[in-house]
């Protein structure tokens, strides 16, 4: 699987803090992190820290992948996340694009089409990825066992977690096969266990509900029968029964019902209700030649953590926020957290920030996420809502909704500022965005170059005294024509230059190269500047 790193970098260097026998450091030092919970979310988090050299232990309950399926659909802002971790390629192999989403009436009259493009976008891939969650789990399971900074630990049971004000975080853990209990110390602790949160649990945080909790049957079902219907996902808006479809691969399909007072999974779920549920899409094919891989009830609920940090423990994923799965931004969400937290502990745990940077991790990834939440709710509310009057004002309210963000297209809203993400001088300004991941002048695009690190983006030349201070920082400069879409980019927001992180959010922008150079943190990661594009 190909390393998202250029070919022509230096061998990585152990992060300082995972060095075994440096100088001083005794046999027992804490571990730099300590992650809880093995899904997409830690195991991402994991690796990306294993990007900047800094090593973890990734801990979970079961000894092995959960096998049912859950996530479905991921953007093509959180595949380039898969592409730092160098899963992208096996995802691709494993996933299909999304064409898009359709909101249908009752009798599945078409009311609104937002199409989503196949190829390859702004960011480099396609903008809607449909897969098997067991599959991307597979992927980066096989990446971490490849990856000699990370260790993965199944059938252990966290029972405790302790902290200080100045020592390490102490997590107790129970072997589930043996029974025998040991205590590891960490410098940070990751919750990404899940809505059942432990670590949440023993924190002490509380989950603050924002509103909606609806009950649904999930069926996945795998079968080689041709089911002949368009090929994106389709959204029922019904209040006497609203419904997902989703083709999830070429012989997964994935439907969703909305359950009524009264109604139990096991009662929906027997095989003459559950065939006459899927008629609409089936038709011909008979329920025979499907196979049910799952039918179960589903709580779907909107809620986010009322702290992600509790002094050296953060929560990620489902232990910080969940969402209804209307706009499929559940498990990309909890990728997000991983992408935007990791770079920042590297930089701690390397000594080019202060523990204090770590507070801007809730502070912009809050916000952000429960903006895709709310709309989540809308959609979800617009499917189900309103008996007939409802079905009336649909026919004029759901095509409008193509206007709204993350129905458009797959952008996601800009970031709330913070200590490592400037203020916008102007509402077209850069701060906060994503950069694209366009094309180079050698063509290759810009997360294959950058990796792990700074990269300031410029269509101005770059001074040697400037691109040596850049070196020093571990900033790498790339300059751009600006007649290129990085060009075209630069000047729609009115800058000169754009200094973006790691997790390829844009700190600032501006036309003063010194001063953006300046502004970046020391982040520790394997860089190459010996091939910049010109």
């Amino acid at each position: 699987m190909a390393d998202p790193r250029p070919t022509s970098s230096p061998a990585r260097p152990p992060h300082p803090s995972s060095r075994p026998g440096r100088p001083g450091a005794p046999a027992d030092a804490p571990l730099p992190v300590v992650v809880v919970g093995a899904g997409p979310t830690g195991v991402t988090a994991a690796l990306l820290l294993a990007g900047h050299g800094v090593r973890s232990v990734v801990l979970d309950r079961f000894p092995g992948i959960f096998p049912q399926p859950r996530a479905v659909h991921l953007d093509d802002e959180v595949y380039r996340v898969l592409q730092r971790v160098g899963a992208h390629e096996g995802f691709a192999a494993v996933s299909r694009p999304g064409t898009g989403l359709r909101l249908l009436a009752p009798d599945h009259r078409v009311l609104a089409e937002f199409a989503r493009g196949v190829a390859a976008g702004v960011h480099g891939h396609p903008e809607a990825n449909m897969f098997d969650q067991p599959d991307l789990e597979t992927l980066l399971r096989r990446r971490a066992a490849e990856e000699p900074l990370v260790t993965l630990r199944g059938g252990v049971e966290v029972t405790g977690v302790g902290q200080s004000a100045d020592g390490p975080v102490r997590i107790t853990l129970t072997d589930r096969d043996t029974g025998v209990r040991e205590t590891l110390a960490a410098r940070y602790l990751l919750g990404c266990d899940g809505a059942n949160s432990t670590v949440r649990a023993r924190v002490g945080v509380a989950m603050r509900d924002l509103g909606f909790a609806q009950r649904w049957l999930v069926v996945d079902v795998d079968t080689d029968a041709t089911i002949d219907t368009w090929d994106g996902v389709h959204q029922v808006c019904d209040p006497r029964r609203a419904a997902t479809y989703v083709r999830v691969g070429s012989r997964r399909h994935r439907w969703e019902f909305r359950l009524l007072a009264g109604e139990t999974a096991a009662g929906m779920s027997e095989p003459e209700t559950l065939a006459r549920l899927v008629r609409p899409w089936t038709r011909e094919v008979p329920f025979s030649a499907l196979t049910v891989v799952r039918s179960a009830e589903y709580t779907f609920r909107a809620q986010v953590a009322e702290r992600w940090r509790v002094g050296r423990v953060f929560l990620l994923g489902d232990a910080a926020h969940l969402t209804p799965p209307f706009v499929g931004q559940g498990l990309g969400s909890g990728l997000r957290d991983a992408a935007n937290l990791t770079w920042k502990l590297a930089g701690v745990l390397g000594g080019g920030l202060s523990d204090d940077a770590l507070d801007s991790y809730q502070t912009e990834r809050l916000p952000h996420v429960t903006s895709l939440i709310r709309l989540a709710m809308m959609v979800g509310r617009s499917m189900t809502e309103g008996g007939e009057v409802g079905n009336l004002l649909r026919r004029v309210v759901v095509p409008r909704l193509a206007w709204l963000p993350m129905v458009l297209d797959s952008a996601t809203p800009p970031l709330r500022r913070s200590a490592l993400r400037r203020r916008r001088a102007a509402p077209w300004g850069l701060a906060g965005r994503l950069c694209p991941n366009a094309p180079l002048a050698d063509g290759r695009r810009l997360d294959d170059l950058a990796g792990l690190c700074f990269v300031l983006v410029t269509a101005r030349p770059v001074p040697p005294v400037v691109a040596a201070v850049a070196r020093r920082r571990g900033v790498l400069p790339v300059t751009v024509a600006r007649g290129s879409q990085l060009g075209r980019w630069l000047r729609r927001g009115r800058a000169g230059a754009a200094l973006v992180r790691p997790d390829r959010t844009v700190l600032t922008s501006g036309d003063d190269l010194s001063a953006l150079v300046a502004a970046a943190p020391v982040v520790p990661t394997a860089m190459d500047h010996s091939t910049p594009p010109s």
